[in-house]
């Protein structure tokens, strides 16, 4: 089966546990106001691959990958189930680790994901803004599938990483920080809790693609701004 790839990042290290075969699916449905990667919206701008040839690559060098895997990331991977799906069933069949980078944004109930989840050994889960109104304004989207994806993730105990970018006037904000702590306090299938700060190195791409980037005048998040995120989502998982 073939698929719309945006590119593939050979030694990837910030993308799951170990050192990652890193696969930028194509095609995203989601605007956020932050994305550094708006050259993966469109879906037909992709490199159509099959999905045999992205596990031969990663077998080539499979000794460099020995303590990771492949990841899927973007854009949105779950935006071409049955690929991404082929995909991970073809690393598992091989003892290759998975893990799916997802902002949970396409999840549409437990029968359209269950497959998928079978070859899934990790998802790294994008929560934008834990706030409905304010994820729309954000993204262009309601978080209403994402929570639920969240929900099933914990239901079928798969091991989940959270990311949180924090973004100056719009997630860096200690009432929002606070609800979204609370919100993934209840799961038990969670590993790790990663804050991202806002940065804007992205901003070039948009120039180039002649894109307005709306958050312009945004500063980027300060390591002390980081830190005192950080503080606050782990005083409500440690109390």
């Amino acid at each position: 089966m073939k698929g719309y790839i945006h590119s593939i990042e050979t030694f990837g290290t910030v993308d799951g546990p170990g050192v990652r075969y890193v696969v930028f699916f194509q095609g995203c449905p989601m605007r956020c106001k932050y994305c550094h990667n708006p050259d993966t919206w469109n879906i037909e701008d992709g490199k159509l691959t099959d999905t045999e040839e992205i596990i031969e690559r990663f077998e080539r060098n499979r000794e460099f990958y020995t303590t990771g895997g492949i990841t899927a990331t973007g854009g949105e991977p779950m935006l071409q189930m049955e690929f991404l799906t082929e995909l991970f069933t073809k690393a598992h069949e091989r003892g290759i680790h998975t893990c799916l980078d997802t902002s949970g944004i396409m999840y549409k109930g437990q029968d359209s994901i269950e497959e998928l989840m079978k070859v899934t050994d990790l998802v790294m889960l994008d929560i934008k803004h834990i706030d409905d109104m304010e994820h729309k304004e954000l993204t262009g989207h309601s978080n209403e599938n994402i929570l639920k994806f969240a929900e099933y993730l914990n239901d079928i105990s798969k091991p989940v990483w959270i990311r949180h970018v924090v973004v100056p006037g719009i997630t860096y904000d200690e009432g929002e920080l606070t609800q979204f702590a609370h919100y993934i306090k209840k799961f038990s299938n969670i590993e790790k809790v990663e804050v991202l700060p806002y940065h804007s190195m992205g901003k070039v791409k948009y120039d180039n693609l002649g894109i307005e980037y709306r958050l312009k005048d945004t500063p980027q998040l300060t390591k002390e701004e980081k830190k005192k995120a950080e503080d606050i989502i782990n005083d409500v998982l440690n109390h």
